[in-house]
Protein backbone atom coordinates (compact mmCIF):
# COMPACT_ATOMS: atom_id res chain seq x y z
CA UNK A 1 0.00 0.00 0.00
CA UNK A 2 0.94 3.61 -0.67
CA UNK A 3 -1.52 6.60 0.29
CA UNK A 4 -0.31 9.63 0.28
CA UNK A 5 -0.37 11.73 3.18
CA UNK A 6 -2.95 14.52 2.89
CA UNK A 7 -2.13 18.17 4.27
CA UNK A 8 -4.20 20.72 4.45
CA UNK A 9 -2.69 24.32 5.54
CA UNK A 10 -5.63 25.76 6.69
CA UNK A 11 -3.63 28.81 8.62
CA UNK A 12 -0.83 29.66 10.33
CA UNK A 13 -2.33 28.08 13.25
CA UNK A 14 -3.96 25.24 11.98
CA UNK A 15 -3.41 22.20 9.60
CA UNK A 16 -5.41 18.51 8.88
CA UNK A 17 -3.52 15.66 7.88
CA UNK A 18 -5.22 12.97 7.33
CA UNK A 19 -3.64 9.10 5.66
CA UNK A 20 -3.52 5.72 5.93
CA UNK A 21 -1.31 4.51 9.26
CA UNK A 22 -0.65 0.88 8.31
CA UNK A 23 -2.68 -1.54 6.00
CA UNK A 24 -4.71 -4.97 7.07
CA UNK A 25 -4.10 -8.12 5.36
CA UNK A 26 -1.03 -7.30 3.60
CA UNK A 27 2.47 -9.00 4.00
CA UNK A 28 4.84 -6.98 5.28
CA UNK A 29 8.88 -6.72 4.33
CA UNK A 30 10.86 -8.75 6.96
CA UNK A 31 10.39 -7.50 10.31
CA UNK A 32 11.74 -7.88 13.77
CA UNK A 33 9.18 -9.41 16.43
CA UNK A 34 9.72 -10.74 19.24
CA UNK A 35 9.74 -14.11 17.57
CA UNK A 36 12.53 -13.01 15.80
CA UNK A 37 12.33 -12.25 11.57
CA UNK A 38 8.98 -12.32 10.45
CA UNK A 39 6.53 -11.36 7.69
CA UNK A 40 3.65 -9.59 9.32
CA UNK A 41 0.20 -9.44 8.70
CA UNK A 42 -2.16 -7.92 10.48
CA UNK A 43 -5.61 -9.12 10.55
CA UNK A 44 -8.53 -7.21 9.99
CA UNK A 45 -10.34 -5.95 13.34
CA UNK A 46 -7.28 -5.66 14.89
CA UNK A 47 -6.72 -1.96 14.45
CA UNK A 48 -10.48 -1.27 15.12
CA UNK A 49 -10.94 -3.36 18.56
CA UNK A 50 -7.57 -1.60 19.53
CA UNK A 51 -9.35 1.48 18.85
CA UNK A 52 -12.25 0.45 20.89
CA UNK A 53 -10.82 -0.71 24.14
CA UNK A 54 -9.88 2.96 24.22
CA UNK A 55 -6.50 2.38 26.39
CA UNK A 56 -6.39 5.90 27.87
CA UNK A 57 -5.52 7.96 25.66
CA UNK A 58 -3.91 7.46 22.06
CA UNK A 59 -1.36 10.03 21.34
CA UNK A 60 0.50 11.51 18.17
CA UNK A 61 3.81 12.62 18.14
CA UNK A 62 6.77 13.32 16.21
CA UNK A 63 9.53 10.48 15.04
CA UNK A 64 8.01 8.48 18.10
CA UNK A 65 9.11 11.16 20.41
CA UNK A 66 6.99 10.55 23.58
CA UNK A 67 7.65 13.55 24.87
CA UNK A 68 5.80 15.77 22.51
CA UNK A 69 2.55 15.53 22.05
CA UNK A 70 0.99 17.30 19.10
CA UNK A 71 -2.86 15.88 19.13
CA UNK A 72 -5.19 12.98 21.20
CA UNK A 73 -8.19 11.26 20.64
CA UNK A 74 -9.40 11.81 24.29
CA UNK A 75 -9.92 15.44 23.09
CA UNK A 76 -10.90 15.45 19.26
CA UNK A 77 -7.53 16.20 17.64
CA UNK A 78 -6.60 12.80 16.99
CA UNK A 79 -9.51 10.48 15.08
CA UNK A 80 -8.48 6.85 14.14
CA UNK A 81 -10.46 4.20 12.53
CA UNK A 82 -10.30 0.91 10.49
CA UNK A 83 -11.48 0.57 7.08
CA UNK A 84 -11.43 -2.09 4.46
CA UNK A 85 -7.77 -0.57 3.99
CA UNK A 86 -6.27 -0.51 7.27
CA UNK A 87 -6.07 2.11 10.01
CA UNK A 88 -6.72 5.62 8.80
CA UNK A 89 -5.57 8.99 10.95
CA UNK A 90 -7.26 12.15 11.05
CA UNK A 91 -5.18 14.73 12.76
CA UNK A 92 -5.74 18.19 13.65
CA UNK A 93 -2.14 19.91 14.58
CA UNK A 94 -1.87 23.55 16.03
CA UNK A 95 1.82 23.74 16.34
CA UNK A 96 3.20 26.33 14.87
CA UNK A 97 6.58 23.93 14.25
CA UNK A 98 4.42 20.97 13.05
CA UNK A 99 2.70 23.03 10.99
CA UNK A 100 5.72 25.28 9.12
CA UNK A 101 6.81 21.18 8.32
CA UNK A 102 3.46 20.06 6.67
CA UNK A 103 3.89 23.29 4.94
CA UNK A 104 7.05 22.58 3.59
CA UNK A 105 6.31 18.90 2.56
CA UNK A 106 8.64 17.66 4.98
CA UNK A 107 6.38 15.14 6.80
CA UNK A 108 7.65 11.51 4.68
CA UNK A 109 5.03 8.92 6.50
CA UNK A 110 3.30 7.11 9.50
CA UNK A 111 4.15 4.74 12.49
CA UNK A 112 2.40 3.57 14.87
CA UNK A 113 3.45 1.62 17.77
CA UNK A 114 1.61 -1.56 19.53
CA UNK A 115 2.19 -3.67 22.72
CA UNK A 116 0.11 -6.66 24.27
CA UNK A 117 -0.09 -8.08 20.95
CA UNK A 118 -1.82 -11.27 19.88
CA UNK A 119 -0.48 -13.61 17.60
CA UNK A 120 -0.47 -16.61 15.89
CA UNK A 121 3.00 -17.62 13.76
CA UNK A 122 2.21 -19.38 11.08
CA UNK A 123 5.34 -21.84 10.23
CA UNK A 124 6.64 -22.59 6.54
CA UNK A 125 9.56 -24.90 5.20
CA UNK A 126 11.08 -22.54 2.91
CA UNK A 127 10.70 -18.94 3.73
CA UNK A 128 10.43 -16.84 7.20
CA UNK A 129 6.80 -17.67 9.22
CA UNK A 130 4.16 -15.48 8.44
CA UNK A 131 3.03 -13.57 12.06
CA UNK A 132 -0.79 -13.50 11.94
CA UNK A 133 -1.45 -9.70 14.28
CA UNK A 134 -5.11 -10.80 15.71
CA UNK A 135 -5.07 -8.06 18.19
CA UNK A 136 -3.36 -5.51 19.73
CA UNK A 137 -2.95 -2.18 22.18
CA UNK A 138 -2.28 0.75 20.40
CA UNK A 139 0.24 3.13 22.77
CA UNK A 140 0.79 5.84 19.67
CA UNK A 141 0.63 6.79 16.13
CA UNK A 142 3.57 9.11 14.88
CA UNK A 143 4.41 11.26 11.91
CA UNK A 144 7.93 10.62 10.35
CA UNK A 145 9.86 14.13 9.46
CA UNK A 146 13.91 12.78 10.12
CA UNK A 147 13.49 8.81 10.73
CA UNK A 148 13.63 6.76 7.89
CA UNK A 149 9.75 5.52 7.28
CA UNK A 150 10.08 1.97 5.70
CA UNK A 151 8.30 -0.64 6.96
CA UNK A 152 10.62 -2.81 7.11
CA UNK A 153 12.77 -0.71 9.63
CA UNK A 154 10.83 -2.18 12.75
CA UNK A 155 12.66 -1.88 16.58
CA UNK A 156 11.35 -3.47 19.79
CA UNK A 157 11.68 -1.36 22.50
CA UNK A 158 11.07 -3.17 26.19
CA UNK A 159 8.98 -0.91 28.30
CA UNK A 160 10.07 0.32 31.83
CA UNK A 161 7.99 -2.88 33.72
CA UNK A 162 10.35 -5.19 31.20
CA UNK A 163 7.63 -7.69 30.80
CA UNK A 164 5.69 -6.13 27.83
CA UNK A 165 7.40 -4.85 24.43
CA UNK A 166 6.50 -1.89 22.07
CA UNK A 167 6.79 -2.78 18.79
CA UNK A 168 7.23 0.05 16.14
CA UNK A 169 5.81 0.33 12.71
CA UNK A 170 6.60 2.57 9.71
CA UNK A 171 5.42 3.37 6.39
CA UNK A 172 6.67 5.91 4.01
CA UNK A 173 4.26 7.57 2.07
CA UNK A 174 4.61 10.84 -0.08
CA UNK A 175 2.86 13.67 1.41
CA UNK A 176 -0.07 16.26 -0.64
CA UNK A 177 0.47 19.19 0.48
CA UNK A 178 -2.84 21.90 -0.01
CA UNK A 179 -2.16 25.46 1.28
CA UNK A 180 -5.61 26.92 2.26
CA UNK A 181 -3.79 30.20 4.22
CA UNK A 182 -5.67 33.62 3.55
CA UNK A 183 -3.14 35.56 1.83
CA UNK A 184 -3.29 39.41 1.33
CA UNK A 185 -4.47 40.10 -2.28
CA UNK A 186 -0.91 42.34 -3.37
CA UNK A 187 -1.51 46.13 -4.44
CA UNK A 188 -1.83 46.38 -8.02
CA UNK A 189 1.12 47.99 -9.89
CA UNK A 190 0.80 51.45 -11.34
CA UNK A 191 -0.14 51.57 -15.00
CA UNK A 192 2.39 53.50 -16.64
CA UNK A 193 1.07 52.36 -20.05
CA UNK A 194 -2.25 53.52 -19.57
CA UNK A 195 -0.99 57.31 -17.99
CA UNK A 196 0.92 57.76 -21.71
CA UNK A 197 -1.70 56.77 -24.04
CA UNK A 198 -4.18 59.35 -22.54
CA UNK A 199 -1.31 61.88 -22.72
CA UNK A 200 -0.56 60.90 -26.46
CA UNK A 201 -4.54 61.08 -27.38
CA UNK A 202 -5.05 64.24 -25.36
CA UNK A 203 -1.87 65.43 -26.89
CA UNK A 204 -2.98 64.42 -30.82
CA UNK A 205 -6.19 66.03 -30.07
CA UNK A 206 -4.64 69.37 -29.00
Amino acid sequence: MRKEVQIEVRSDNEARITGYVNATEKLSRPVITPHGKVIEVIEPRAFGEAIAAGWDSITLNVDHDKGSVYARTSDGTLTLTEDAIGLHADVLIRDPTLIALAREGKIRGWSFGMFNVRDELEQRADALPIRHVKGMDLDHVSLIVNQTPVYSATSVEVRADADVWTEVRSLEDSAQVTDRTPREDPKPAYDNATYHNRADALAQKG
